[in-house]
């Protein structure tokens, strides 16, 4: 007759010193150590005092923050005495680890699970860290569930740091003392990272971000490092966001507590942020404990894209190294972007644009810490691809957004050059061109070394639709042009003064390329970021001679007189105002008199000149009206 241990009784019969627990593991063990701020710290020590007499041991790691030990460890061993086998090689660049960087195992982090539990990948012992039991013996995993609740089901030896401070999070995040071998009772403070020094760029990245690619009631997941942290700021005045993510942040916390982050509207696991690791501060971890707002869930959950279709609007922000013109991304870590790391990218790209309205963010700043290069290249070819260019959507700069889902080789690398820095521009246009990406007699003018001026943008509401008023941008050249197509004759002869009917790709870029100071063009666009059509136009083309600039409006038919005119009127006023330019004059027919009256809208003294059918325009900003 088989004889039953109540759990509490072997709990008491199991416990042992961290020496003793590590003595368990022999010469040629694959070894698994729980991730990053969950790695359990004295246990880590003592293997470290241990491996003298271990040889031929291999570690099997999501990612960790680098802490002594294991650097002692690679360090004091021979090239044979170790391997580091990595699911993500973090921002490690200490020659020690570095050496083993062969033994980096690229794959989704959906699938790693299934690598244990399969015995594909035999894990022989595996360090966790826990909080204590709970009346029933269960104790929970706390800020690292991803992948270390398969590895500890599925080890054949489990060494579990029981820490009182370790936070008790709901979820699949427990295991049970009769599934743990051996318990080394340790209370230490969990690791945790420093804070992400300020990055300009980062900030200029996560205003487009907030103002144009998030809506109110989505679901996001986001990544670490300094622009994730500014994005989560930026959303500050969001409502009714929801959280699917793969590490939960205090900044994530601070949002929950102002009420920013519900989790009402996620249409999928309603009222709980998900997540399968944490990385923060004591109180962050305060916050994590008990909280039935909150359930860590293992990577083959958090990370299945079929998990993350379900909710609504799902947006998934991912930080990028590098792009090339043609939309593929390197993910290796940046010093500032420690964990923008491969393994969770595509489970999450490919989950989020599948979701009812959801979308993917890729983002990365123009150029590197020192400015000396551009993180926009020709083509990645000597760094490995982790982002296929099928799969990339939305791309954000501190310079501007594009959308590439959809679009040619030619569109991608016009809008891609179009938010590099500008120093870099005229190489990456001269590098397209040889590429075959562009046509060789392609030029942009001086477009190519504008700024796009993103406090120009305004979004307004039309009989119940969404109008966003913007600067227009290379890759708008066919959407002015299928406007012109659309508009009656009529409208076509007020605009150009001539029954005129095809309009051409030239004179399309030459309203699409612009240098935003002494050339602008500012579009009225309905429909999807990236795909909307263009509905109303309104630009300013400066006379160096006068210091006056001409201006010029077409409107299509179901938006006239809904006051969109007015709108792009008075953004190009200020615009104008905002670049030294003296005032405006227009051309008209004397029987256009929607664009008579609309001139006569600014305050200012307007002279009006005849000259048989013809009315000229004019107007200095100097002479307000009284």
């Amino acid at each position: 007759m088989a004889v039953t241990t109540y759990w509490a009784d072997k709990y008491i019969t199991s416990r042992t010193s961290g020496a003793q627990a590590i003595a368990k593991i022999r010469p040629g063990w694959r070894v698994f150590i729980g991730s990053s701020c969950g790695e359990p710290q004295h246990l880590m020590r003592e293997l470290t005092n241990a491996f003298d007499s271990l040889k031929d041991v291999e570690i099997v790691r999501l990612f960790n923050l680098e802490t002594t030990p294991l650097t002692l460890i690679a360090n004091k061993t021979g090239d044979q005495a170790l391997n580091i086998r990595s699911f993500y090689a973090g921002s490690a660049r200490t020659k020690g680890i570095a050496r083993n960087q062969r033994f980096l195992t690229p794959i989704n982090l959906s699938a790693v699970p299934r690598l244990f539990k399969s015995r594909m990948l035999p894990i022989n012992a595996a360090l966790i860290q826990v909080s204590p039991p709970d009346d029933f013996g269960w104790m929970s995993l706390g800020v690292s569930v991803d992948i270390t609740l398969a590895a500890a089901e599925s080890a054949d030896l489990v060494i579990a740091q029981v820490n009182p401070r370790m936070p008790r999070v709901l979820g699949r995040s427990f295991i049970h003392v009769n599934d743990v071998d051996v318990f080394v009772e340790h209370d230490e403070p969990l690791l945790s990272i420093a804070e992400t020094p300020e990055v300009e760029a980062a900030k200029g990245i996560a205003r487009l971000v907030a103002s144009r690619l998030i809506d109110d009631g989505s679901t996001i997941s986001i990544g670490l490092g300094a622009t994730s942290e500014a994005v989560l700021l930026a959303l500050s005045h969001k409502n009714d966001l929801g959280v699917h993510t793969q590490c939960l942040t205090s900044d994530m916390m601070h949002l929950f507590s102002r009420g920013v982050i519900t989790n009402r509207k996620k249409g999928f696991n309603d009222g709980k942020m998900v997540a399968s690791s944490a990385i923060g501060n004591e109180a962050f971890y305060e916050f994590l404990n008990d909280n039935p707002a909150i359930e860590f869930h293992p990577s083959d959950y958090v990370n299945d894209p079929a998990i993350i279709a379900r909710h609504h609007k799902m947006v998934a922000m991912s930080v990028v190294m590098t792009m090339d013109l043609t939309g593929q991304a390197a993910a290796d870590a940046l010093p500032q972007n420690q964990f923008s790391g491969v393994t969770g990218v595509l489970d999450f790209i490919r989950g989020a644009t599948l979701s009812p309205g959801g979308k993917s963010i890729l983002m990365l700043s123009s150029t590197t810490s020192q400015g000396k290069k551009s993180r926009i290249v020709p083509l990645l070819a000597d760094t490995a691809v982790v982002v296929p260019r099928s799969d990339v959507q939305h791309v954000v700069t501190e310079y501007g957004a594009v959308n590439l889902f959809g679009k040619s080789f030619q569109e991608r690398a016009l809008g891609l050059i179009s938010i590099a820095h500008p120093d870099f521009r005229d190489e990456l246009f001269s590098q397209a061109k040889k590429m075959g990406l562009l046509s060789a007699e392609r030029t942009l003018h001086e477009s190519i070394h504008g700024v796009y001026p993103v406090h120009l943008e305004t979004v307004m509401e039309i009989n119940g639709q969404e109008v966003t008023v913007r600067p227009a941008k290379p890759v708008d050249e066919r959407r002015i042009q299928e406007h012109f197509y659309s508009l009656d004759k009529d409208d076509v002869i007020a605009r150009f003064f001539h029954d005129k009917r095809s309009f051409d790709k030239d004179e399309a870029e030459e309203v699409s390329q612009i240098d935003y100071i002494k050339d602008l063009t500012l579009l009225a666009i309905v429909g999807e970021f990236g795909f909307g059509q263009a509905v109303g136009i309104g630009e300013y083309l400066l006379d160096p001679a006068t210091n006056y600039a001409e201006i010029a409006f077409s409107i299509s038919k179901p938006y006239q007189k809904m006051g969109l005119g007015k709108v792009l009127l008075r953004k190009l006023e200020s615009a104008a105002r905002e670049h030294g330019i003296a005032g405006f004059f227009a051309y008209t027919s004397a029987q256009n008199q929607g664009m008579i009256r609309l001139f006569k809208r600014l305050p200012y003294k307007v002279t009006t000149v005849f000259d048989g059918d013809m009315v000229t325009l004019r107007c200095s900003f100097s002479e307000p009206l009284k």
